[in-house]
C-alpha cells in the first residue's frame, strides 16, 4: 500500500497543472569512466549512495503523486531512498531507460573521445544511430511517449521519473523548443533535479535544470 507525502506543492502551480521532476540517477563507479549504457549489474557507489539520500530528503519536502524509475539498478536504487523517505512504491517504466549504445557499451569514454563519431554524436547527434544500438530520435520519441503517458495518469499530480543523463537532456530540450543536435549543451548532474510544468491551458515550462541545493517547494509556474 502507497500514500501519499505530505508536504508543500510546488508555489505558484495550479492544480490544472501536472509536474514532472527529472531525476538523474547517483554516481556509480563508472561514472565520468565508460558508457556504461544498460549494463546489468551497475550500482550505485558509495557517494552515489549520499547523493539519493540528499535528493531524497529535497523531494520529500513536496507532496508526491508517483514515483516512477528506469529498471536499471542505479535508477531503481536512487528511487528506492525517496521511496522510503515518502512511503510511496516505485513503478518501473522502460520507457524512462537509458539510451542503448549497443556495441559502444563499456567502452571508455576517453577512447571513444578520439574516434571521428564521437564528434557526430557532440555536434550532430540527431543524424546518430549508435551501432548495434538505439538512435538518439528513436530515445527522445521514447521519452516523450512515457512522460506523456506518466503525466496523463496523474493529471494536476507532482510525479517523479527517476531516468539517465541524455534522455533527461533531450527532454528537457525538446520542451524548451531547442533542436535535438543542440541537446549535449545542457547539463545534468548525479541526482540532480530538473522540472517541467504541464499546464493544460499552454506549453510547458521548464522550471528548473540541473538543481541540487536550493529546495523545490520554491518553483513556481509563472
Amino acid at each position: 500500500m502507497t500514500r501519499q507525502n505530505r508536504g508543500p506543492t510546488l508555489d505558484g502551480v495550479s492544480p490544472e497543472t501536472t509536474t514532472l521532476l527529472l531525476v538523474r540517477h547517483g554516481q556509480t563507479p563508472t561514472t565520468g569512466q565508460l558508457l556504461p549504457g544498460r549494463t546489468p549489474g551497475l550500482h550505485l557507489s558509495d557517494a552515489g549512495r549520499e547523493q539519493a539520500a540528499r535528493v531524497a530528503k529535497r523531494l520529500s519536502e513536496l507532496r508526491l503523486t508517483a514515483l516512477y524509475s528506469s529498471p536499471l539498478e542505479r535508477t531503481r536504487e536512487t528511487a528506492q531512498a525517496t521511496a522510503d523517505a515518502t512511503g510511496l512504491s516505485v513503478i518501473e517504466d522502460p520507457g524512462l531507460l537509458e539510451l542503448e549504445v549497443g556495441d559502444w557499451t563499456g567502452e571508455k569514454l576517453a577512447d571513444l573521445a578520439r574516434s571521428p563519431e564521437w564528434q557526430t554524436v557532440q555536434h550532430e547527434p540527431a543524424s546518430f544511430t549508435f551501432p548495434g544500438g538505439e538512435s538518439f530520435r528513436e530515445m527522445l520519441e521514447r521519452m516523450v511517449d512515457a512522460l506523456t503517458r506518466i503525466r496523463t495518469a496523474h493529471p494536476g499530480g507532482t510525479v517523479v521519473c527517476f531516468s539517465h543523463a541524455d534522455p533527461i537532456r533531450a527532454v528537457l530540450a525538446h520542451e524548451m523548443g531547442t533542436p535535438l543536435d543542440k541537446f549535449q549543451r545542457l547539463s545534468v548532474g548525479p541526482c540532480s533535479v530538473s522540472a517541467i510544468a504541464y499546464p493544460s491551458d499552454h506549453d510547458p515550462l521548464v522550471l528548473t535544470v540541473n538543481s541540487t541545493q536550493d529546495s523545490l517547494a520554491t518553483l513556481t509556474a509563472q
